[in-house]
C-alpha cells in the first residue's frame, strides 16, 4: 500500500461545546494518510494518475471553514467520508489536532482510520 500524506494543515474553524468555541474560530491542525496506488503516476508522470493532494487540501480547508461541530470526533468522521467517497479511496487515517484544548498539553485530539487498510 502507497500513502499520499497531508500533514499540519492548518484551519480556522467553529469547534467545541463550550458557548465562547462557538463564537470565535480556532486553528485546527489536521494529518491526513491517504492509501492510493501511485505506480502508475510513478511510471506516466502525470498528475491525473494520482491522487491530488492540492485538491484534497482545498476541498478540506473549504469543508472545515464552513465547519461548526462540537466534537473533534465528528469532524474527523466527516473528513474521512469525504476522503473516501468523493476521492474514491481504500482507506484513509486522519489526525485532528486541536492544540491548547487542555491545559498543560501540547496537543489534543483524535486519530481516526477508516477503510481497508
Amino acid at each position: 500500500m502507497d500513502i499520499i500524506y497531508l500533514h499540519d494543515l492548518k484551519i480556522e474553524c467553529i469547534i467545541g461545546i463550550w458557548e465562547w468555541e462557538r463564537r470565535v474560530k480556532q486553528t485546527i491542525i489536521l494529518n491526513l494518510d491517504m492509501a492510493a496506488d501511485i505506480r502508475r503516476a510513478a511510471a506516466s508522470d502525470k498528475i491525473e494518475d494520482t491522487l491530488n493532494y492540492k485538491a484534497v487540501s482545498k476541498r478540506v480547508i473549504d469543508f472545515v471553514g464552513n465547519s461548526q461541530f462540537q466534537l473533534v470526533e465528528t469532524l474527523a468522521e466527516k473528513i474521512a467520508e469525504i476522503l473516501l467517497t468523493e476521492f474514491k479511496l481504500q482507506w484513509v487515517r486522519v489526525r485532528v489536532n486541536k492544540k491548547g484544548a487542555v491545559r498543560g498539553a501540547t496537543d489534543v485530539g483524535v486519530i481516526i482510520e477508516r477503510g481497508k487498510a
